[in-house]
């Protein structure tokens, strides 16, 4: 019987090993490449995803100066339509100002009018 307490425990050891398998991390989708004739809020919602989604949601204003991080996105909502914005070098910029899709992106939606 002593002999055979070892081995027991060994094959214990070895089949709860085998439950510890790595479990893959929720890979976050790549960054999209932007192309004519793209829809332009589709592509703001996949850039969003790509850095873990809109930090800020979709609003009519911009959050508190104090809470906000390097990096982060909001949709700001105008009357004249969306705009993605994304904060950089510490003020809130047009995403694309600060990643260079397309010069047209800015004329989309409310992205004329966010700094009147």
């Amino acid at each position: 019987m002593k002999s055979l307490l070892p081995l027991i425990l060994i094959l214990l050891m070895l089949t709860s090993f085998a439950g510890c398998a790595e479990t893959p991390a929720r890979e976050t989708p790549a960054a999209p490449v932007w192309s004519e004739g793209t829809d332009i809020e589709s592509f703001w919602q996949g850039y969003a995803d790509s850095k873990g989604g809109l930090t800020w949601g979709m609003s009519t204003e911009y959050p508190e100066y104090d809470k906000v991080s390097e990096g982060d996105t909001l949709l700001i909502l105008l009357p004249q339509g969306p705009c993605l914005m994304e904060f950089f070098h510490s003020r809130w910029r047009r995403a694309n100002d600060v990643r260079r899709w397309h010069p047209s992106v800015n004329e989309f939606g409310g992205c004329p009018y966010v700094f009147d």
